[in-house]
């Protein structure tokens, strides 16, 4: 005689709840998320220049977009959110740095690539063929404005392409990206209307909305809550440095 089986019931609810998660169809695709950050660089990006450290477009290790504090490598190396999987160092000529990370409580995907800072015109070039492909949910650019320096060609967005959601940080990017993001077919949910500094901390929040469902109000709400805690301002005058909500396609 074979004794009956006893299933703990914690186990048994916990696995009723898992297969809750999945959708109809099965289990989803993480969400892809892309990053490009043109570091830092003093010789050659028409910035105020910072200290020569922080300021050198070559060593991403210290360098005020990703390897200080408040860099993108730094700031979700050290979030509890997040898991760094992967680091490839010197891709290419223009990228110095490449780093996977997934997150912790969703398994998306965050790949994020360091740019020379004198290869400010690639970084912003790869940037729009990103948008244009339609291979990600959403991608960002981090860094100084290289619009304000110059322009570059146009990129025509792929037939077909879903339209991916796109996050702009750097000075005054509305006014100068806006307008190429909707040809380009992207939906913009974050851009800034201020001079600025766009420290990898408002990107880290606004991921987090983005990935619970939102509106571009509340990316606005979670983009001004992290630079008024880091800048040591109003909340209300960090809301005034991002784009209101009404002013971006639906």
């Amino acid at each position: 005689m074979h004794r009956s089986l006893r299933v703990p019931a914690g186990w048994l609810l916990g696995l009723l709840a898992l297969f809750a998660t999945i959708p109809a169809g099965g289990v989803s695709a993480p969400r892809r998320i892309r990053v490009f950050v043109a570091l830092c660089d003093n010789a050659t990006q028409g910035i105020q220049p910072v200290p020569a450290k922080i300021g050198n477009g070559e060593d991403p290790a210290a360098n005020l977009y990703w390897g200080c504090t408040d860099g993108l490598k730094s700031w979700f190396r050290a979030s509890r959110l997040w898991r760094l999987e992967k680091t490839e160092t010197d891709l290419s000529p223009r990228v110095l740095e490449r780093l996977t990370f997934r997150h912790v409580a969703t398994g998306a995907i965050l790949v994020a690539d360091a740019y020379r800072g004198s290869q400010m015109r690639a970084c912003l070039e790869d940037f729009e063929r990103a948008l244009a492909s339609g291979e990600d949910d959403l991608v960002a650019f981090i860094g100084h404005n290289g619009l304000m320096d110059g322009s570059i060609e146009s990129t025509a967005p792929t037939p077909g392409a879903r339209r991916p959601d796109a996050v702009v940080l750097c000075c005054r990017s509305a006014a100068y990206f806006q307008p190429r993001l909707g040809a380009l077919g992207a939906r913009a949910v974050l851009l800034t209307e201020q001079l600025m500094y766009p420290g990898a901390f408002i990107l880290h929040d606004v991921i987090e909305r983005w990935l619970r469902g939102g509106s571009t109000a509340q990316f606005r709400d979670a983009a001004a809550t992290a630079y008024a805690r880091n800048q040591h301002i109003s909340l209300r005058a960090a809301a005034g440095v991002f784009t209101p909500a009404e002013r971006l396609p639906p």
